[in-house]
């Protein structure tokens, strides 16, 4: 058996040893990180696109910074101007506001919407529904007018009822003993000048 065969078993007191000709064995790191080709492209393909990719990302971190430049511009003209960062953050809304309405995924669930909305008013379901309430509607002022015409009607009753006349005459019978009742007192009240009263003296000087 050679030598790169041997101490494979665990219980060999040579285990954690390993052999001269895989210790002298060099090692590449550039090979091992590099990215294993695609299946079906050649060296030449893969290089040319490594190309590109290594532009469009530089390209990338220059659109970057060409955008910051912009974006600290438009915050310098922004503050010459005496615009608040309040009606910037309000503009932007509304643009994304505008965005959203004028974006397919919006204006295909809008559409959506009214078909369902259409679907469901003229469902069968949907209109029992709402004459079932309308009905109901209709029924529960019927009912709210006849309850005001029995409550009139009763309280027309009760006036003309000999009860209620018994008991309005006796209160104008109170109210006349009471009213008669003053008028005598005010007229048994002495007068300060009546023909009672004695004459006040006459104190003549001397």
């Amino acid at each position: 058996m050679d030598s790169a065969g041997q101490d494979i078993n665990l219980n060999s007191p040579n285990k954690g040893l390993l052999s001269d000709s895989m210790t002298d064995v060099p090692v590449d790191t550039a090979l091992a990180a590099q990215t294993p080709a695609v299946e079906g492209l050649t060296e030449a393909e893969e290089e040319e696109l490594r190309a590109e990719l290594a532009k469009v990302e530089e390209e990338i971190v220059t659109l970057r910074q060409v955008l910051a430049a912009k974006e600290r511009h438009c915050a310098e003209l922004k503050r010459k101007l005496g615009l608040s960062a309040l009606e910037g953050l309000k503009q932007n809304l509304s643009k994304s506001w505008h965005d959203v309405q004028v974006s397919n995924a919006y204006m295909k669930t809008s559409e959506k919407l009214g078909e369902w909305n259409e679907k469901v008013t003229q469902s069968d379901l949907y209109k029992k529904t709402q004459e079932t309430l309308s009905q109901a509607g209709q029924k529960t002022s019927a009912a709210l007018s006849t309850m005001g015409s029995a409550i009139s009607r009763k309280l027309g009753d009760m006036r003309n009822s000999a009860t209620f006349k018994s008991f309005e005459d006796r209160v104008g019978t109170i109210k006349s003993k009471v009213v008669g009742g003053r008028e005598n007192g005010s007229e048994n009240l002495p007068s300060p000048t009546g023909s009672g009263a004695k004459p006040l003296p006459d104190h003549t000087p001397f």
